[in-house]
């Protein structure tokens, strides 16, 4: 997949004007989503300053849906900006990633893990 640009209206839980939230086809789990941004960005530092400002705001709201249906215990918000960090799809999208107590032994460190041995401290 080269971007978001195909996916179907019936997937998008929710839409503003810069983003839209859909399930992520590949959840970590249970309520993962992705806000994606309307128009194609390559990532977070491409997107308008307007768009940052509405990011905020998406997340909150996209936090709502999440907890109309669960129940999580915490979150970690996530953005690949680059292949050297992980992206894949070069289309502006943020992880919200659910965290339930004892989905992980240790959940220290969190997005610190990205790189072996440094979650730990």
């Amino acid at each position: 997949m080269r971007d978001f640009t195909e996916i179907q209206e019936d997937r998008i839980i929710y839409r503003n004007d810069s983003f839209f939230v859909i399930e992520d086809s590949f959840p970590v789990s249970p309520g993962h989503l992705l806000i994606i941004s309307n128009i194609v960005r390559k990532d977070y530092f491409e997107l308008t300053e307007h768009e940052k400002i509405v990011l905020t705001s998406t997340i909150e709201i996209a936090k709502t849906l999440i907890e109309k249906k669960y129940s999580p215990q915490g979150y970690n918000i996530g953005m690949n900006c680059g292949e050297s960090a992980g992206q894949t799809v070069f289309h502006f999208h943020c992880h919200l990633i659910p965290r339930y107590t004892g989905d992980m032994e240790n959940p220290r460190g969190g997005i610190r893990h990205c790189i072996k041995g440094k979650g730990y401290y």
